[in-house]
């Protein structure tokens, strides 16, 4: 005989409530799609980001004091910056009374400031007496160093200095940096930058040698600014050029100082013999980090055609590689 499926009360709850369980996973299931396909949406088409983290930096420079690039002769670093900061208005013109001045150094390596693979220790001394000249409420030096932090102040000199010239030594540590997305920028994305040195400051000026570099071909001004990222950035030089330019785009300077007292001619950017320094006996002061980098490639003996990332950052609109449009001050101090 044929049975009815009649099924009984337990039965019967029981399947409503095997219903209800999966129409909840179900609702889950399509929220979770939903949720995923919210996260993976860009708005800006690709290669853009969702805004969640973009952030533009402060822009530090100085519009109503001009676009300007001094190139000065001399061996004596104290007077050839001295020199090249007047001829661009003096330092009075950029840093104010009050001001939070940051100065970002090279302080990458752990090395003797006579190998000048990182800024000279009067060099920064220097700058940071006429910042205070000028009323400036504190100066303080950062950079994200590739040796030891405390090694590599120290062994430069750049502690010793900053400790003479009241200067106050940052070093980094992870509660300083912030993921962040340069809006723009084609690689720095939801990546960790050294944010808080940044923030807390008013004016920013850099200061680093010329220097040779074997991935790039140089390491200047736009280049100095690597040493505000963090993490993995050792990644970033498959496309060294572009993010050259990134860091440019993320970073808009006060002054820019180029030493090329000596310069680093080969072997860049460690170095590690006097041998691969010349003694090219310029510096480059300039309110316009892709000048400062076109007038420095010449020490190196090339060209800014030579140095892909110079052309990027120019028709990013960050500066110009022809100098002669900034007429610049050229001055012989002998």
């Amino acid at each position: 005989m044929k049975r009815d499926c009649v099924k009984t009360p337990f039965q019967t709850r029981m399947a409503r409530r095997d219903f209800l369980k999966r129409t909840a996973q179900a609702g889950l299931a399509v929220a979770a799609t939903g949720a995923l396909g919210y996260f993976l949406y860009d708005p800006e088409g690709p290669g853009g980001t969702t805004g969640k983290s973009a952030l533009a930096l402060p822009d530090f420079s100085v519009p109503e004091a001009g676009k300007h690039i001094a190139i000065v002769t001399g061996t004596d670093r104290v007077k050839t910056v001295n020199a090249g900061l007047k001829a661009i208005g003096g330092i009075e013109a950029f840093i104010k009374k009050g001001d939070r001045v940051l100065i970002k150094v090279n302080a990458a390596f752990a090395t003797p400031s006579t190998l000048c693979a990182t800024t000279n220790p009067d060099l920064l001394a220097e700058v940071a007496r006429l910042c205070f000249h000028a009323g400036a409420a504190s100066v303080a030096m950062a950079d994200n160093t590739i040796n030891d932090p405390s090694s590599c102040y120290a062994l430069t000199g750049l502690a010793e200095a900053a400790e003479s010239s009241g200067v106050r030594t940052i070093l980094p540590r992870d509660s300083l940096f912030q993921e962040i997305t340069i809006p723009g920028s084609n690689l720095i994305k939801d990546w960790p930058v050294l944010l808080a040195p940044l923030r807390s400051a008013t004016k920013l000026i850099g200061i680093c040698p010329v220097k040779d570099h074997n991935r790039s071909g140089a390491s200047m001004t736009m280049k100095n600014w690597y040493g505000f990222i963090g993490g993995r950035r050792n990644i970033f030089h498959q496309d060294i050029h572009t993010f050259i330019k990134d860091l440019a785009l993320m970073i808009q300077p006060t002054i820019v100082i180029l030493d090329g007292t000596m310069s680093m001619v080969s072997n860049g950017p460690t170095g590690g013999s006097v041998s691969d320094l010349k003694p090219t006996n310029t510096m480059i002061v300039s309110t316009d980090q892709v000048a400062a980098d076109a007038a420095g490639a010449a020490l190196l003996g090339r060209k800014p055609s030579d140095l892909p990332f110079i052309g990027k950052a120019e028709e990013a609109g960050l500066g110009t590689a022809d100098i002669e449009h900034l007429s610049p001050k050229r001055i012989n101090i002998g």
